[in-house]
């Protein structure tokens, strides 16, 4: 029988720390990665990803294929380093590993995660719209299986326009899967505009509730409230999926790039690294 896995035991202080650090690390990484980094929306997404991996997910770095481990999709893959950089804090990987090899060929750190090339990644995603449709099918096979894991999956909100992650959607809840839990990183932007100018997804969390999903709408950027938005989930072995709406704002912690649509995407050289770093330190002492 395996080893049942504890979930980590911090507090809402220690996750906003852990949260600061992962930005910390984001910012140092995109300053000498010879490259662009897709840092405006790793950022927005920074707050949920603590979440999970030093908060809610049952799962062991020391026990990576136990079954009863919960599992995780990152459908937004482009978001890949900031999932790396998290899980080194977790004990998964070597974070100077990650900086030194991070988007060179043959790197087990790609753009996007490669569940091939690195141990503990569930599956590998890129395109986009299908990480919804991916942990339905992982869900539908714990519930079958009589396992009592849950699923959960992080999307962007503008990938939300694609067909397949409405077919989802309909699919989870006619199979009663209550062990499938959506974030969705709600920054309303995409590459070169605004969400809501290209695909209006408004009224939205009304749109999940017409799907027969149960919808939790929180600040993305609270931890103290995403951590009571966890902690309010049904159990896995309950008949409807949730979807947890996360406001967000992407480029978090970093004033110029703060809903800036020219940082979807960049680098970062030595004085604007310096500027960054300056910006996410005078944050949190005005937190």
């Amino acid at each position: 029988m395996a080893a049942t896995i504890i979930r980590p035991e911090t507090d809402v202080s220690e996750l906003e720390d852990l949260s600061y650090d992962l930005r910390e690390k984001l910012l140092l990484l995109c300053g000498e990665y010879d490259g662009s980094v897709h840092i405006g929306g790793d950022l927005s997404c920074a707050d949920i990803l603590t979440l999970l991996f030093q908060y809610g997910m049952h799962v062991d770095p020391q026990d990576l294929h136990n079954p009863e481990r919960d599992r995780f999709v990152l459908s937004k893959g482009h978001a890949a380093v900031c999932m790396y950089i998290t899980m080194a804090i977790r004990g998964f990987f070597d974070y100077r590993e990650i900086v030194d090899t991070y988007g060179q060929l043959g790197s087990a750190y790609g753009m996007h995660p490669c569940k091939v090339q690195l141990p503990g990644v569930e599956v590998s995603t890129g395109s986009l719209g299908h990480g919804l449709p991916l942990a339905t099918g992982m869900a539908l096979h714990g519930r079958r299986s009589g396992m009592d894991h849950r699923v959960f999956t992080l999307m962007g909100d503008g990938e939300t326009g694609e067909g397949s992650v409405w077919e989802a959607a309909l699919a989870a809840h006619s199979n009663n899967l209550g062990n499938l839990v959506a974030f969705i990183d709600r920054n309303r932007q995409l590459m070169t505009s605004f969400s809501e100018e290209r695909v209006k997804l408004e009224p939205y969390p009304d749109k999940w509730r017409a799907f027969g999903w149960n919808v939790i709408e929180v600040d993305g950027h609270d931890m103290g409230a995403l951590v009571a938005a966890f902690d309010s989930l049904p159990d896995p072995d309950s008949d409807t999926p949730t979807v947890i709406v996360c406001d967000t704002v992407k480029g978090k912690g970093v004033d110029f790039m703060e809903a800036n649509l020219a940082w979807h995407a960049g680098s970062l050289n030595d004085k604007d690294l310096q500027r960054a770093l300056a910006a996410l330190a005078d944050g949190r002492k005005a937190a």
